[in-house]
């Protein structure tokens, strides 16, 4: 009776991972994954989180998407209090535009709080980070970079919104230098910009994933809103 008592509790001490997550292949021209949050979360209006994957899990198996970043983190049992939109690229770089429009219809088909939406993304999805954020500031509350760059033309826009870029002093494959050189310009575009820059020491393209397990990422990020008149 002791042991079966024992087993009974240990299961209930194993986290459970959300049962929520959705794939959604032909609504919009991304096909993405959309996780929702508790109910408690979904009764109010929900913050959102874009996640952009990097080149490596580009394609048309959507389950590629779950190998690292937000989904991964809420497979391993994370639980974000937010709609989580993960979108698969098959090739190229992201599409400002077309992320819009994914965003528009997750806005109009769930119950979500406009003043709440963040974007975030690793290597490629760094760099579509910055392209979304930089076109469409207005769209976006916050933003988090990682290991990516940039367009500097853009810089002006991003200085607008809160910003956390990430990187690695020992990637060799996306260079430092990259998101430097967007820091630098929205700087000097702003230099009261509200923007954080983290260089992680020791860190190479792969490692700086492990932001996505934390909770520093999705705290900065849900504790930023943004007036919408």
């Amino acid at each position: 009776m002791r042991l079966i008592l024992l087993y009974l509790l240990t299961l209930c001490a194993i986290p459970t991972v959300q049962a929520q997550l959705k794939a959604i292949t032909d609504q919009t021209e991304y096909p993405f994954w959309i996780n929702l949050p508790n109910q408690e979360v979904l009764d109010k209006k929900a913050p959102v989180i874009l996640f952009l994957h990097g080149k490596s899990l580009s394609g048309t198996n959507l389950d590629r998407v779950k190998r690292y970043g937000v989904l991964r983190a809420i497979e391993t049992g994370k639980e974000i209090p937010a709609i989580v939109v993960a979108p698969q690229l098959a090739s190229g770089p992201w599409n400002p535009d077309k992320l819009l429009k994914l965003l528009e219809y997750v806005q109009n088909n769930y119950n979500t709080d406009l003043s709440k939406v963040y974007v975030c993304g690793m290597s490629l999805g760094g760099y579509g980070t910055f392209d979304f954020a930089g076109k469409y500031p207005d769209k976006i509350t916050a933003a988090v970079a990682i290991c990516g760059g940039g367009n500097t033309k853009d810089a002006c826009n991003l200085a607008t919104i809160p910003l956390w870029v990430i990187h690695g002093n020992k990637d060799y494959i996306v260079p430092l230098s990259e998101s430097k050189k967007m820091v630098k310009a929205i700087q000097t575009c702003n230099p009261d910009a509200n923007l954080t820059f983290t260089v992680v020491k020791g860190g190479n393209h792969s490692s700086v994933e492990h932001f996505f397990r934390e909770d520093k990422i999705y705290n900065w990020m849900l504790e930023k809103s943004k007036f919408i008149p």
